[in-house]
């Protein structure tokens, strides 16, 4: 149904799919790459996918931009410049816009962050995961420990004031000493931000037909809980499910996302979501790269309706530590609260849901079982549909890890 509010922010993401080499948990639109990356093909490509788009948003900003991957810091920076100046020359981008880049260690150095910041990009999220060599080598990663602290000093050295490190737990045969250590040489390095993801086994990928010993569930949690005690007693404040931050250095781009802000996808595999007079559309792009490249850039695209609209927002909102407004509801989906029925009082009769009114807030047990709270707004009418379709845009819009 058309929304009578005024239209959300709106986020840019770009997926840049190329690794040196596939991890084994990785189960993202990522592309082994060849001797070379095809650059200058996929620069004019990505520009041609923001030309399709562009009559969509005709007079709205760009509030941020994420190049997400893939490892986007494989791209030079004379690559990033021409995706950021071609941006801006079709749409307007604020002056205060968050620019984040991903980038991997093991391939970069302090000139080629001095050229990603002199491009325009403010904000590096480095995926470290681990400073264990043992454990890096388990997770498949082409870096090891004293490359993943260069990296992160390159990027300070090259004036980068705004840093996420990626840190994983939960690793193979991972204790909590060994968790805490990782943490604690994150710390070290004085960074505004961090993000913690456990590691999960998904389907299609390495670790998903050659399983490894992982912690068990009891062991998680008090990884988890020390882990948390740790980053806050440091002054990191838990934000989202997987995102801790200084004070007001969070994620903007992420926070778009949380809240049921719109957002532009270009890129082999990105997905976008977009308000207009007639509701909210859905848009995915192919996810093949040499099929992106040729012209075979839209993947298709769906007219969200009540049931998945309800769902979609809480499993944005409910990520949120601090939850939403509940007026932010009816804000970004044009839909009255009382669509929920009585889904609500009972999340909160089972203490997953704040008893807040005006407020929708998971509880600490919410937040610990937020697939069981999330499950409670699923349409019973489309639920298998419903789940396998958000499923996918989870991972296309948390990446959680985009930090």
């Amino acid at each position: 149904m058309p929304n009578p509010h005024p239209l959300p922010p709106l986020s840019l993401y770009v997926h840049l799919p190329w690794c040196v080499r596939k991890c084994p948990y990785c189960d993202f639109n990522s592309h082994v790459m060849g001797k070379t990356l095809p650059e200058q093909d996929y620069v004019e490509a990505l520009l041609l996918d923001l030309d399709d788009e562009a009559p969509s948003i005709l007079g709205r900003e760009i509030q941020s931009i994420f190049f997400g991957g893939g490892t986007p810091s494989l791209f030079s920076a004379d690559a990033i410049a021409d995706l950021i100046g071609g941006i801006g020359a079709r749409m307007p981008i604020t002056s205060q816009a968050e620019i984040t880049l991903e980038a991997n260690p093991g391939a970069v150095d302090t000139v080629r962050f001095k050229g990603f910041r002199a491009a325009g990009v403010n904000r590096l999220s480095i995926g470290v995961q681990s400073f264990d060599n043992h454990k890096l080598k388990a997770l498949g990663r082409i870096h090891d420990s004293d490359q993943a602290l260069m990296a992160i000093h390159h990027a300070q050295d090259a004036g980068f004031e705004q840093i996420n490190v990626d840190l994983m737990y939960g690793l193979p045969e991972q204790n909590l000493e060994q968790a805490l250590q990782d943490l604690d040489m994150a710390l070290a390095q004085q960074v505004d931000h961090l993000s913690m993801y456990q590691l999960t086994i998904e389907p299609h990928t390495t670790f998903h037909q050659h399983r490894p010993a992982l912690p068990d569930d009891d062991s998680l949690w008090a990884i988890q809980e020390h882990l948390q005690q740790r980053l806050l007693a440091n002054g990191y404040r838990q934000y989202e499910v997987s995102a801790y931050a200084q004070q007001d250095r969070q994620c903007q781009h992420n926070l778009n996302y949380w809240h049921f802000g719109d957002y532009i996808g270009i890129g082999a595999g990105a997905h976008g979501k977009l308000t207009g007079i007639k509701g909210i559309v859905r848009r995915w792009k192919t996810r093949t790269p040499r099929r992106y490249m040729a012209g075979q850039r839209l993947g298709g695209e769906l007219q969200q309706f009540q049931g998945d609209l309800i769902l979609e927002f809480m499993m944005n909102a409910l990520r949120l530590t601090h939850g939403v407004p509940l007026s932010l509801f009816r804000q970004r989906t044009g839909l009255a609260p009382t669509v929920m029925g009585d889904t609500l009082a009972r999340a909160t009769d089972q203490d997953l849901l704040q008893p807040d009114p005006k407020r929708l807030c998971a509880t600490p047990l919410g937040q610990r079982f937020l697939n069981d709270l999330l499950g409670l707004f699923v349409d019973p009418d489309n639920r298998d549909n419903t789940v396998n379709l958000f499923a996918s845009l989870e991972k296309s819009t948390s990446k959680a890890p985009h930090g």
